[in-house]
């Protein structure tokens, strides 16, 4: 249900605390259609659209600031999938954000898997949702140790949340 507080909407400049879960954003659960996640957002999200009929697209939060995007909602097969996050103040469900450290990431959730990077010498630290739901959380953090920090995470379906590059 949409937040007064916000508006009815369940952002202001960023996703609304608790709206980011590993069933979706707020009302708009992972295969919903695209127009559901713009009702949930509240917000402009940009005039994407597939490539090809059924393919993979962001919604992206308008306006973009200098460092691009912070947040995005993949939409691929017609079907919302996967939440990308890039920001050090919306935190994952369990408690997790940007800027943690790999210590800190496995105290909060001990039942990560932990993979290496495909392009950098970081990991990827893979949660599965904990009430047996299909949604993954995905951080990537940007080495091996317990001082190794989270850069981005995303929460999706699989196999898009596994997607490395995106879209591309």
């Amino acid at each position: 249900m949409p937040d007064p507080a916000t508006g009815g909407t369940l952002r202001v400049e960023a996703p609304a605390l608790g709206t980011i879960t590993f069933n979706g954003f707020g009302p708009a659960a992972f295969g919903a259609d695209a127009e559901q996640v713009r009702i949930a957002w509240g917000g402009d999200l940009g005039d994407a659209k597939p490539e090809e009929p059924g393919g993979c697209y962001y919604l992206i939060p308008q306006p973009l600031g200098p460092e691009g995007y912070r947040t995005a909602f993949m939409v691929e097969g017609d079907a919302f999938v996967r939440i990308d996050v890039r920001r050090d103040d919306v935190l994952a469900p369990g408690g997790g954000k940007v800027g943690m450290t790999r210590a800190q990431l496995a105290a909060l959730y001990p039942a990560l898997e932990a993979e290496p990077h495909k392009y950098t010498d970081g990991q990827y630290l893979r949660i599965a949702d904990p009430a047996g739901g299909k949604g993954v959380l995905v951080f990537e953090v940007d080495g091996t140790g317990d001082e190794a920090r989270a850069t981005t995470w995303r929460i999706g379906l699989p196999p898009q949340v596994d997607y490395v590059e995106g879209c591309s």
